[in-house]
């Protein structure tokens, strides 16, 4: 945590003067911007921000923007990051007309990475998970969710927590942590779900939340996997723990994760690919943030979620990567961002504000993260000057990240030549 002057900046984006939860609605248009602007940030906070006329020169670091624009980081609320190894097989069988569950069925999918994850060190995936961290900090992202899942058993499981508690100490950048050991029936239960119901409620729970390894509780809550009466009692036995809901829903099917979502007061539900009317109307008025993953939906070649009508009947809609080994290989927010506008016809400063506030909330960071604020973390990224907000989206190919700052800390620099 550092103090560091910005100077003249172009553009500063997403300045806010009072706290926001999220952005629902007609909201999620605003984006509010300063021109020829300064940013200063003390033991890594921001402390201070306005046009360059009325700039009091104190002493300490300077960073000459040099027109460039800045924006708050990008809060990326949905990972998969501690792997074991990659899955482009599966990506060939796709292309050679296999569905995402056809190769889970087969031992492929969530269950191969299970496999592959037990005969790996901690060390190992501490490694190759901290490379993808560095990373996704240099595309712009200041904080991140991360999952468990792909132990799914007791001893993997508490690995892949450890790790990411690992993570959390070492890294630039602020990490909540997910349990979600219901992310898949283990092919020795699969015939017998109920005694991995019960393996994850009596025996992986209570040693999560000794050994404080999480801040969430995940199921996956879709055709093929659990289903919602599954979901609400892991959910359930998890509050007893402290550890609130998250939830996959919808990806595959409207199996009625959403409704388990909301009736569990879960923290968001993402995925949502497959969205009625019934699964929309549950969100209204509730405090869980659909979350949407439109990388997925690109990669698998799946329907992508219905943003457009969610905004427009007044919801809110956080964005975030999925980076995953199987289904989403990439934590390039930017171009999240980009499939939000082109394939789910969400308006730039909609897509921007799902992808900072909204993904915050999402993580229960908000009061830190998600926009230009007195009081928030100072981790920012910067632009060369653009010609419009639109021009990020649009550009969905080219790295316009010219500099990462994480609480003051000058962490990334790039050469550019827009």
């Amino acid at each position: 945590m550092k103090d560091l002057l910005i100077t003249n900046i172009g553009r500063l984006h997403q300045v806010r003067d009072h706290h926001h939860g999220f952005l629902s609605g007609k909201q999620m248009m605003e984006w509010p911007c300063i021109d020829h602007a300064w940013l200063r940030i003390r033991s890594g906070k921001i402390v201070g921000f306005g046009t360059m006329a009325e700039l009091l020169p104190e002493p300490g670091p300077v960073l000459d923007a040099e027109g460039g624009w800045v924006f708050p980081g990008w809060c990326d609320s949905h990972t998969h990051i501690v792997f074991a190894a990659s899955r482009e097989q599966e990506f060939v069988d796709r292309i050679n007309g296999l569905t995402y569950e056809e190769i889970a069925a087969n031992g492929g999918g969530i269950l191969n990475s299970a496999v592959k994850l037990a005969s790996a060190t901690e060390d190992e995936l501490y490694e190759n998970a901290y490379k993808r961290l560095q990373e996704i900090i240099s595309y712009g992202t200041v904080a991140v969710e991360i999952k468990s899942g792909y132990g799914l058993s007791l001893e993997s499981e508490l690995k892949m927590l450890r790790v990411i508690k690992r993570l959390k100490e070492s890294a630039l950048i602020d990490i909540q942590s997910t349990f979600l050991g219901a992310h898949a029936i283990p092919l020795p239960y699969r015939h017998h779900r109920e005694e991995y119901i019960r393996i994850i409620i009596e025996e992986m729970l209570p040693e999560v939340a000794s050994q404080n390894l999480a801040d969430y509780c995940d199921v996956f809550c879709d055709r093929g996997f659990f289903t919602p009466e599954e979901t609400i009692l892991i959910l359930n036995a998890a509050s007893k723990y402290g550890l609130k809901a998250k939830i996959h829903a919808n990806e595959l099917g409207i199996t009625g994760g959403v409704q388990a979502g909301v009736a569990c007061d879960a923290l968001s539900v993402d995925h949502l690919e497959a969205m009625d009317q019934d699964a929309i109307d549950a969100l209204k008025g509730t405090k869980t943030m659909p979350t949407l993953l439109p990388g997925t939906a690109f990669f698998l070649g799946m329907e992508f979620a219905p943003a457009r009508q969610m905004i427009d009947e007044g919801l809110p809609v956080a964005l975030a990567s999925d980076y995953n080994p199987g289904s989403t290989p990439s934590g390039n927010m930017p171009f999240v961002v980009s499939l939000a506008c082109i394939k789910m016809k969400m308006l730039p400063e909609e897509a921007m504000n799902a992808a900072t506030i909204n993904g915050a909330y999402a993580m229960e960071l908000e009061s830190q993260y998600g926009s230009i604020q007195i009081g928030k973390w100072g981790s920012v990224f910067i632009t060369p000057a653009l010609s419009s907000l639109a021009y990020i989206p649009y550009a969905f190919g080219s790295d316009l990240v010219q500099s990462v700052i994480i609480k003051g800390d000058l962490v990334i620099k790039k050469r550019h030549n827009i």
